[in-house]
């Protein structure tokens, strides 16, 4: 495992639309690997292959309980509405409140290719849309309603 740098707001990387992963090897294992490590370092909750300059539908994600992989995420269903208040590791030091769903229902593939659903309410749903926006070229930023600000 290393290390990768997290790509910063600015870089276009993070305004293109990922492609799908077709091939599930030792590159995508050794990726999926890399962001975990990256994202536990840097103290995040979420971590999008286009932030370490990957243009590949991966992320990750971690709210407490346990790593969650997901290959070619596609949220399925939402339900209901939260506004909460957001940050990126692409974009430090800054937050801002979004509206997200409550409830969403994600499609993806493990590791090795295999299909699963998963459901997230509250932090884990808005997670999971944040990164999955990241897959789209989208950033919470976009998505901000309410107070914005800079941590000290």
């Amino acid at each position: 495992m290393a290390l990768r740098n997290i790509v910063k707001e600015g870089d276009p990387t993070l305004r293109k639309i990922s492609r799908s992963v077709l091939n599930f090897d030792e590159k995508l294992w050794t990726l999926l690997d890399d962001m975990a490590e990256t994202m536990y370092n840097a103290d995040g909750c979420g971590l999008a292959a286009p932030q370490v300059g990957i243009l590949r539908r991966v992320c990750i994600i971690d709210v407490g309980e346990g790593l969650l992989e997901l290959v070619n995420p596609v949220v399925e269903a939402e339900e209901g509405v939260q506004e909460e208040t957001e940050g990126c590791l692409s974009c430090p030091g800054e937050y801002g409140t979004t509206r997200r769903p409550m409830k969403v229902t994600v499609r993806a593939q493990d590791r090795n290719g295999n299909a699963f659903t998963v459901e997230g309410e509250g932090l884990k749903a808005r997670a999971l849309c944040h990164e999955i926006d990241h897959l789209n070229g989208i950033l919470y930023k976009d998505k901000v309603i309410g107070p914005r600000g800079k941590v000290n």
